[in-house]
């Protein structure tokens, strides 16, 4: 061996030496994980001390719920709402099918989460969420077969002309998306809105939410006209009533859809006629979630949408609550029938949000090619950076699957019947049961302290939903113009044995609790 075979035998032997001791270091630093060891090789961060991040199995002992509740006072807003605020509020670290468990590890039935469509981590969304995110997510300007595989599932579901699919994140987002189709299609942004109804946190789904812009002061309201019954944000915004037969202005059945619908055709005549302009939108729900589970009567909507279309607007159907199968009897809530004879219109745009990717951030606006064509028209580039992105699309197309594969849709309207069936027999005897509405498993249950007078019992309402939830480990939501309506609609996997485990909590915390309770006005409001 020549001197330089000794030197470069020497280069490459102290190189070796090198590589092998960075690689025990790099071991000794990140352990069998693979994952660096945070503690020893980063500096503590303000609030965060060494050591305190957590494995996802250890979430339970990452931070105790003092500590968490404590952190949220620290970092969030105020009006950052949390459930059961006035009665102590649920750390949920797990879930399964129609259960959610605490901290703790206490269980509790889920009567409300329409959010889990399929079930609280369902296995077959959660393998394949796993499998994508574990090859590739990223933004949605590439070409990727989930999200037109997911457009074409979709499609599949809806009539014709509804074939032009936008993804996006949510709810408010969809709502958002078709407002601003509607006014690209109709140039006007004169929108029709229903008392009681929320579309979404946007400040152009606010404006069109009665349940909220009236109790924001972001938003000066006034009549469009002088003779209005409402005040709205604006001249561009006229509210009609909630079509409520229970309580509302119209209560007979069989006139109700059609009086109710004499007020959006009001609306009409003031755009067309005393203001020589167009409507832009009607929006609605298929059915009101946050108004107490108001379901449109026969009649409402056919009559509503034919002005609406003759004063040169379109029919905007808000499926966020209650689409894919969840009244039983039918797929999106537009299709509802209250009878065989009863109409059904199909709607310009449709919106849909929070169970589409069973927990992940999906929804969609569905409308017609010419809509689609109006909003391209305007010139401006829409792109929406994660709405469909490959790992959510993979979630919507396993909800799908489940939905179908688990008659999801039948199930909902067997239980759903089944458990209203169940509280109208509880009705007989417990005289705070003043109506049962909805259909499969989106049912309402408004109390009253008298049948007669309908007065809300909105303080027993909120003593309800706290007993339930922390003596009978039942979590109940609440809604309604008096926030005396518990509104039912859990995964879609809801049981009859869970039906039967609901209304026995419900039936006791009334006949026990509540005949016990005695000051009924010193209950504050549950949120929920």
């Amino acid at each position: 061996m020549n001197g330089n075979d000794r030197s470069i035998v020497g280069t490459v032997s102290c190189f070796l030496c090198t590589s092998l001791l960075f690689t025990l270091f790099q071991k000794r630093e990140t352990g069998l994980s693979g994952q660096t060891n945070r503690s020893e090789s980063c500096p503590e961060r303000k609030g965060i001390k060494r050591g305190e991040t957590a494995s996802i199995p250890d979430i339970r002992r990452a931070l105790t719920k003092p500590q968490v509740e404590s952190l949220r006072q620290q970092y969030f807003c105020g009006k950052v709402s949390v459930s059961y605020a006035n009665s102590g509020p649920l750390m949920i670290v797990e879930g399964k099918g129609s259960k959610l468990v605490d901290d703790v590890g206490k269980s509790y039935l889920d009567t409300r989460n329409n959010v889990a469509h399929v079930g609280h981590s369902h296995p077959r969304v959660v393998e394949s969420v796993q499998q994508q995110l574990g090859i590739l997510n990223t933004n949605t300007r590439y070409l990727h077969p989930n999200v037109v595989r997911l457009a074409e599932r979709l499609c599949a579901y809806l009539p014709d002309p509804l074939d032009v699919v936008f993804f996006v994140n949510s709810g408010s987002e969809a709502n958002d998306l078709a407002l601003r189709l509607a006014r690209a299609f109709t140039g006007s942004n004169n929108t029709i809105v229903v008392d009681g109804g929320y579309h979404g946190h946007t400040l152009a789904c606010l404006e069109v939410s009665p349940y909220k812009y009236e109790h924001n002061k972001e938003f000066t309201l006034s009549a469009p006209k002088e003779t209005s019954k409402y005040k709205t944000p604006g001249h561009h915004i006229w509210k009609v009533p909630c079509p409520d037969v229970y309580r509302g202005e119209h209560r007979d059945i069989d006139e109700s859809g059609v009086k109710y619908s004499m007020s959006v055709e009001e609306a009409c005549r003031f755009y067309r006629e005393d203001c020589c302009e167009n409507v832009g939108a009607f929006i609605v729900e298929g059915g009101m979630s946050v108004a107490g589970v108001i379901l449109p009567p026969a009649q409402y909507i056919p009559r509503s949408v034919q002005a609406v279309r003759n004063a040169g607007g379109i029919y905007i159907a808000d499926e966020v609550q209650t689409g894919f199968g969840r009244l039983g009897s039918c797929f999106w809530a537009f299709q509802h029938r209250h009878s065989t004879d009863d109409e059904i219109v199909i709607p310009d745009i449709v919106t849909m949000g929070k169970p589409f990717g069973n927990g992940m951030p999906l929804a969609a606006v569905v409308t017609t090619r010419a809509i689609s064509d109006a909003f391209e028209g305007m010139g401006v580039e829409y792109f929406n950076t994660f709405g469909g992105n490959p790992v959510c699309a993979a979630a919507g197309l396993a909800m799908l699957d489940v939905l179908e594969s688990e008659a999801l849709q039948e199930n909902a309207a067997k239980v759903g019947q089944y458990l209203k069936d169940k509280f109208l027999h509880l009705g007989k005897s417990l005289n705070i049961i003043g109506d049962i509405r909805g259909s499969g498993l989106f049912i309402g249950i408004e109390l009253v302290r008298d049948r007669i007078t309908k007065e809300p019992a909105e303080a027993e309402t909120s003593y309800l939903c706290t007993v339930m939830k922390e003596k009978y480990s039942i979590l109940t939501s609440i809604d309604g113009l008096y926030n005396n309506v518990l509104v039912v609609k859990p995964p879609m996997v809801f049981s009859v044995e869970d039906a039967d485990e609901f209304v026995k909590g419900f039936e006791n915390a009334i006949r026990v609790d509540l005949q016990a309770l005695e000051n009924i006005s010193s209950i504050s409001k549950t949120p929920t």
